[in-house]
């Protein structure tokens, strides 16, 4: 799971489904007879309580779900973003007649009031969230991307690192005599006009990896050519380029897996 792939309009899904749950626990309705006045919550009937407000509960646990998994689960049939937002759209339903038709003699209470807006606020979340773009923006934001070392930066000696070779233009020890320069005591050797220097082909430039991020969602597909997708490049999240694969690009994730990138166009590079 990618707590980053998770947009603005998962958390106010998140943050309606906790309102709602606190909601459950305070007064549905209040009456008052005779001078005698009593309350319920909605746990006073296990209908309205697993029903209506833990029904919307689990409707965004199950959109917020559809969010975090890598590949795009399904409930009979239906992907588990639809089959949340139509329990959120269910329960805010249910609510508004319950708040419109309240008996004479009996008050809304605070729970009722609350539950309401609160399913009411779920329910837009979820339908408006892959609409608005104001609400597709990532939760978590990414953190940037290392600056690249700058061309010519002198590198740090490590695993690999040839720190016995002498760096180009660097002066020779003392007592060692330069590549072409004859010693005390020994004739300087005449150039000879028809030995010209080779002339070595420079190599081509190296594939060199980079931070990229996508501007839409684009699925990533195995390394080994299957059509099926693996994962879901989600906006707003850095991934790393690791290698060139024909016009697509050699992806690692977060979570360590690797797939190739078919459609690299209109990337954001880091």
């Amino acid at each position: 799971m990618n707590i980053r792939s998770l947009t603005r309009g998962d958390g106010v899904v998140i943050g309606a489904a906790v309102l709602l749950f606190i909601a459950s626990f305070l007064d549905y309705y209040s009456y008052s007879v005779s001078g005698y006045s009593d309350s319920r919550s909605a746990w006073e009937s296990l209908g309205t309580g697993l029903g209506t407000y833990m029904g919307a509960v689990i409707g965004a646990a199950l959109i917020v779900m559809g969010r975090l998994l890598p590949q795009r689960r399904k409930l009979a049939g239906l992907d588990l973003g639809m089959v949340g937002t139509g329990f959120a759209v269910l329960s805010a339903w249910t609510l508004f007649w319950s708040l419109v038709d309240v008996p004479d003699g009996i008050h809304a209470g605070a729970g009722l009031i609350l539950g309401f807006v609160a399913a009411l606020v779920l329910a837009a979340a979820a339908i408006a969230g892959p609409l608005l773009p104001a609400l597709q923006g990532p939760l978590v934001p990414a953190p940037k991307p290392a600056a690249p070392q700058p061309y010519g930066a002198q590198q740090q000696a490590g695993y690999g690192y040839p720190g016995a070779q002498q760096p180009y233009g660097a002066q020779p020890q003392q007592g060692q005599p330069q590549q072409g320069q004859s010693q005390p005591g020994q004739p300087t050797p005449a150039p000879n006009p028809t030995s010209a220097p080779q002339q070595t082909a420079a190599p081509a430039a190296a594939f060199s990896p980079f931070w990229f991020a996508v501007p839409a969602p684009r699925p990533l597909f195995s390394e080994d050519g299957a059509s099926a997708p693996i994962a879901e490049l989600a906006p707003g999240v850095w991934y790393l380029a690791v290698e060139q694969r024909g016009p697509g690009l050699l992806t690692e994730m977060q979570d360590g897996r690797r797939g190739v990138l078919q459609d690299a166009s209109n990337i954001q590079r880091g």
